[in-house]
C-alpha cells in the first residue's frame, strides 16, 4: 500500500490554480524529496495531506485513507515538521515535548528526546529564548513522538547550522531504517541529494518530473557532460561528434571537445573520434547536479 497517494488532485484559489491535476505515488519506506520554487505548489500540496486544505478536485489519501474524510485517523500515523511553525514563548523546550507526547497519548522520555535532537542543555528554558535552529530541533523532536509511520519535513533544515543540517539528516536515516515514510521537502539541493531515493519536481501548480536523480540525470536534456582532449582540435571533427546517435550537442572549449549526451554514449563518441582518425589524449566526465536537473526540469516550455 502507498503511504502517500493523490489521484489527480488539484486545488484553486479563485482564478489562481495552486495545485494542477497532481498524480503522485509514494511508496511506503521511501525517503522522497520534493522541489519547486517559492509559489511552484508544494505546500499546497503538503497542506492537502494535512488536510489544513481541502482538494478543489481529485483525491489525496494516506495509507489508503482519505486525508479529508479520515483525517484524524491519518494524524495518528503522522510527525510533521511544517513550515513557518510557532512555538510557545513560555513553554520549556520540555514542556513542549511533554504537551505533544500527551496529545498524542504516549509515553516518553523528554530528555531522551531532547538529547537526540541537540536540546538537552537548553531543555528547561523557555523556548522563546530559543534560536530559530533551536526551535527547528524543538519541533522536529515534536515530529518524532509517537514513532510515526510517515515524517512530513517542510524545509527541516532552515535556519541549521551545518552540524545541525548532518544531525538531521542522521534522524531521518534512522527513521527510515526504523520503517518511517519521509516526505521531504526542501529548496536546499544537497540536503535532498543527499539522503533521498526518490524527487519530484513541482513547477507552476504541475508535477514535472518524479524519479530517482540517477533516472533524471539520463532522461534530462544532454545527460552526461564529456571533456575530451584529442591531439588534433579541429572543429571540422565536431561533425563526426554530432553524427554519434544521442549526442545533444558539441563544442570546443578550455582546449578540449565539450559533448552533451546520455551516459551511455559517451563510448561511442571517442570511437568516432578514433574512426575519425584523431587520438584521445584523455576524457573526464561530468554528471549534471541536482540544481542543474532543477533548471533543466522548471525552464519555460519544458513538457
Amino acid at each position: 500500500m502507498p503511504a502517500i497517494q493523490t489521484h489527480s488532485v488539484s486545488k484553486r484559489y479563485g482564478d489562481v490554480t495552486a495545485v494542477d491535476r497532481v498524480n503522485l505515488t509514494i511508496e511506503e519506506g521511501e525517503i522522497f524529496g520534493f522541489l519547486g520554487h517559492n509559489g511552484a505548489g508544494k505546500s499546497t500540496l503538503i497542506n492537502m495531506l494535512l488536510d489544513f486544505a481541502r482538494p478543489t478536485e481529485g483525491q489525496v489519501e494516506v495509507f489508503g485513507m482519505d486525508a479529508r474524510e479520515q483525517s484524524v485517523a491519518v494524524r495518528e500515523h503522522m510527525g510533521v515538521l511544517p513550515e513557518g511553525y510557532d512555538v510557545y514563548d513560555r513553554l520549556t523546550g520540555r514542556q513542549h515535548l511533554q504537551f505533544a507526547a500527551e496529545s498524542k497519548d504516549v509515553d516518553i522520555e523528554p530528555m531522551a528526546i531532547a538529547e537526540r535532537v541537540g536540546i538537552r542543555d537548553d531543555a528547561d528554558r523557555p523556548a522563546g529564548g530559543y534560536s530559530k535552529g533551536m526551535a527547528q530541533r524543538l519541533v522536529l523532536g515534536m515530529a518524532l513522538i509517537g514513532d510515526p509511520d510517515l515524517l512530513i519535513l517542510d524545509e527541516p533544515t532552515s535556519g541549521l547550522d551545518p552540524g545541525g543540517a548532518r544531525r538531521m539528516r542522521e534522524i531521518i536515516n534512522e527513521e527510515n531504517e526504523r520503517g518511517t515514510t519521509v516526505f521531504f521537502s526542501s529548496h536546499i539541493l544537497e540536503q535532498i541529494e543527499a539522503v533521498c531515493d526518490r524527487v519530484g519536481i513541482m513547477h507552476e501548480g504541475r508535477l514535472q518530473a518524479v524519479d530517482t536523480i540517477d533516472a533524471l540525470r539520463e532522461s534530462a536534456a544532454g545527460g552526461t557532460k564529456l571533456h575530451v582532449t584529442v591531439d588534433d582540435l579541429n572543429e571540422a571533427h565536431l561533425d563526426a561528434i554530432e553524427a554519434v546517435d544521442g549526442v545533444d550537442s558539441a563544442w570546443i572549449a578550455d582546449g578540449a571537445f565539450v559533448v552533451t549526451c546520455p551516459n551511455d554514449t559517451k563510448m561511442d563518441v571517442l570511437v568516432a573520434l578514433n574512426h575519425a582518425g584523431v587520438d584521445v589524449l584523455d576524457f573526464t566526465t561530468e554528471e549534471p547536479s541536482l540544481e542543474d536537473l532543477f533548471v533543466e526540469y522548471t525552464a519555460e516550455g519544458r513538457q
